[in-house]
């Protein structure tokens, strides 16, 4: 069936389109929004299933979620965008560049890895797939998934942000959650993706985040052909959420980069 996204659509200028990271929702955009809506169009949606997007009865798919969004930008009359991604969010983004790539002017790729899942993330994440649909509580995520989203110095320093992230995880749907993480283990590797990759690419990670290692940004920013890689220090696998000053200057600088090469 055809999923329609919810979506905060704010400001106006060239379109930044974020996708957000599991087990979270287009809330974690707070401070992107805030932040950048003075200067770009700025649009953050619910991936299927979460925040206030219905999950619908299709095969658990990043590449449904991709095309997901390329509906979003037909909907919004959105030509082209700079899209941001951050680790499920990347995921979704590099299909959206591998499936869609005419919709898209510059990527940016936080906290998410090109590679297919080991065969232990892979078991791991079916595992919890298993106990979300069986248990009907995000419990197994709030045990499992929470203490690695962000860094110790996010969990020893900044006892807010720790707070909002719970909450998020909290407020997501078990079944969205158990096909999310299907949807993620069915993944294959994006490397040939961005080898191929036209536009400029901003490669993104916590220097604290274990779950999508620097090595794992390296390797990413190493394959595509135009690509910067910037590693922000006291922060885990929510750069965006834990840093957003720095994150955010940086998407901006590289998105009004964009927009004066494309204008």
């Amino acid at each position: 069936m055809t999923v329609q996204l919810y979506a905060r659509d704010v400001g106006s200028g060239t379109p930044l389109v974020l996708l957000h990271a599991f087990p979270l929702s287009s809330a974690m955009w707070l401070n992107q929004r805030e932040g950048l809506a003075a200067r770009f169009r700025v649009i953050t949606p619910d991936l299927r299933g979460f925040g206030g997007s219905i999950l619908g009865d299709d095969e658990p798919s990043i590449d449904e979620m991709a095309d997901d969004v390329a509906r979003l930008f037909r909907r919004l009359g959105v030509a082209r965008a700079v899209v941001g991604g951050l680790s499920m969010g990347g995921f979704v983004a590099m299909a959206l560049c591998r499936r869609h790539p005419d919709l898209v002017m510059g990527v940016v790729l936080a906290d998410t890895r090109a590679g297919e899942d080991s065969p232990e993330i892979r078991a791991a994440r079916l595992a919890q797939a298993e106990r979300l649909e069986n248990e009907g509580t995000v419990r197994v995520l709030l045990d499992e998934v929470l203490p690695h989203l962000v860094g110790p110095t996010t969990f020893r320093q900044r006892a807010l942000v720790y707070g909002r992230v719970r909450g998020l995880v909290q407020a997501t749907p078990a079944r969205a959650a158990a096909w999310a993480q299907r949807a993620m283990a069915a993944r294959g590797e994006s490397f040939e993706t961005l080898r191929t990759l036209k536009v400029p690419a901003l490669v993104m990670v916590g220097a604290e985040d274990t779950l999508a290692t620097e090595a794992d940004a390296r390797a990413m920013a190493d394959t595509i052909p135009n690509a910067e890689l910037l590693v922000i220090a006291r922060a885990g696998h929510l750069c965006a959420v834990e840093q957003p000053d720095l994150f955010n200057q940086a998407v901006a600088e590289f998105t009004a980069a964009i927009a004066r090469m494309t204008g």
